[in-house]
Order: structure tokens, then sequence, then C-alpha cells
């Protein structure tokens, strides 16, 4: 068979993705010796490549608004090429953070309150009277960051309310719609879903603990930077509790094959879903491969299961 793994793209998180791919492919190389893999960068000859070497299946991993918001996906289905991820629609549903957060919270999970404001009406209304507004109805501190785009590109967190203007300049760089968020305070972890074709199943928890008490680009993808636990240093029930919200929001967005959902444990042992990821990164630092060696899962065979079942959907 023929596999495609498209990276790149033309997103801040280019990078990002071209080492997600490079990661995936090399993996389905050793697990799959009798397949054929090959890495395609997004460009104006994609679909004439596709359309010469018909592969038996893609897996997108093209991060950023070129890949997470259903478009390209769109593009696949009207090829009837077979590929690994969530319907179009339900990548558009979740690559928002605001429609994501409203549909988690009507399927009853916990998710902080918020407000999502355009750049516009900043400068309709005036931007002192609405910050005013916000930091009463919020409180200190907040999260802020572009309803859609991911690598927490944009994003910052406030303790104070002179600060909040330059926090929203940051966001607006990256999207014209910023989420302000409250901030709540406690233990970061990622949940990792894997749906092979037998219903979704939650990886162990990753924490998170970055050096800079900010888990930003940088402490991303900078090795040594930040230090991760897997599993996460929770209790049996809130570590159950943690697998529950994932598969949930999983399910609420109607997502498939794969999903990662970033949350905060508050003292109270409460996981607050903050935000998912329809095509998680694959680095050598990236959560889900963190998650998968903890659950003795080898990446390659994972990635030939989920191929095997796109083309069986297919």
């Amino acid at each position: 068979m023929h596999i495609v793994v498209l990276s790149g793209g033309l997103s801040p998180e280019r990078d990002v993705s071209l080492r997600s791919g490079r990661r995936v492919a090399e993996a389905l190389r050793a697990s799959a010796p009798d397949w054929e893999i090959s890495e395609r960068d997004i460009d104006a000859n994609l679909l004439d490549h596709l359309a010469s070497i018909a592969p038996e299946c893609v897996i997108p991993l093209v991060h950023g608004s070129a890949g997470e918001d259903g478009a390209i996906l769109d593009v696949l289905r009207c090829l009837q090429v077979a590929y690994v991820g969530s319907a179009p629609d339900s990548c558009r549903l979740a690559f928002d953070k605001t429609v994501a957060k409203a549909l988690v919270r009507r399927a009853g999970l916990e998710t902080p309150e918020s407000i999502s404001l355009p750049h516009s009406t900043f400068r309709e209304l005036g931007a002192g009277g609405i910050i005013t507004a916000l930091v009463t109805k919020l409180g200190l501190p907040l999260m802020i960051k572009p309803t859609r785009g991911g690598s927490a590109l944009g994003a910052s967190v406030v303790h104070r309310a002179e600060d909040i203007p330059a926090a929203l300049v940051g966001a607006f760089a990256y999207c014209d719609v910023a989420l302000i968020e409250r901030f709540i305070i406690g233990t970061e972890v990622a949940v990792g879903i894997i749906d092979t074709g037998t219903g979704p199943r939650a990886l162990p928890a990753v924490e998170i603990q970055p050096d800079s008490g900010f888990y930003d680009y940088a402490a991303r993808y900078t090795a040594g930077t930040t230090e991760f636990f897997v599993p996460a240093r929770l209790d049996e029930a809130t570590t159950e509790a943690a697998a529950q919200v994932a598969v949930a929001a999983h399910t609420a967005l109607g997502l498939r094959d794969w999903s990662r959902a970033d949350m905060i444990i508050d003292t109270h042992g409460v996981p607050w879903f903050l935000e998912v990821n329809v095509a998680p990164g694959m680095t050598e630092t990236s959560l889900v491969p963190q998650a998968l060696s903890a659950a003795n899962i080898d990446m390659g065979d994972i990635m030939r299961e989920l191929v095997n079942a796109a083309i069986a959907r297919q």
C-alpha cells in the first residue's frame, strides 16, 4: 500500500507539523515495512500528485488553521481518498475554541467561564470600558488566547488589568477573535484519545510542569524546558475523571480516530476542559507520543491500525 503523510503548510506551526510528519512516517516505515510511506508538503501540486499516485490512505498532520479547520479534509473527501482523522464538520467545531467549549458544556463538562470578542468590538466600543467589564465579570488572573489556532501561539496569562491590552494584541496577531477565559489554578494535564474502530479509549494522562510556569510555544517544543509526568500524579478517582472528560469531549464534538483534550485539574480534583486538538502533535516532545509510550503502545503499530480503520471506513 502507498500511504501519504501530509505535513507542513504555511501556518505558524509549519515547523512543528513537519517534525510530526517526519516522526510518524519513520514509525510507520518501521512497523509496516511492506508499505510505501511518502511525506508530502502542502502546495499547488499536491492534488495532481495524489491523483497520479492514488494512495490508499492519507495521514494529515498539518497543524493550525491550514490543517485543522476541515478544509483539506473536505478536499480529500472530494477526491474520495481515505484519511486518518475526524470528519470536516467535526474539525470545524473543535478548532473554534468558543464553539468547542459551548458544546462540551452542553454535554455536562466543566469548562472555565469565558467571553469571546472580535478585534472590531474593541475599536467600536472602546477598549477601556470593555476591559473593566471583563475584569468585573471574570476576575483575575485571565487566560487570553486566539479562538482559532494551536501550540499556544498568541496565548498568555494576565495577572494585572493593565497587561490585558498587550495580551489582546498578541492574540489578535493570530486570529481576529480573542478568547478571554477565567484562569483555573491547578495541574495541567493532557489526555489523548485513540479509536481504531472499537470506541474511543483514553491514553494515560500526561502531567505538564513548564519551568516558566506557562506552557507556551517554547515550553512545548524546546527540550528540557518542561517536565512531564506520565502517567500524571493523580489519584485513581481523578485519573478516571480526567479520562472520562477526554472521552466525553471527543464524543460530544463528533470526533473520530484520535484527539487530545487539554484540561486543568483544580485543587478539588475537578477536571476543567480547556480545548481539544484534532491533529495532535507527534514530535519528540509532544504529549500523545509520551502517552503511547507509557501505555506500551508502539506509535507505528497504532498508526497502522488507524490507517487500516480509515481504509475500511472509506
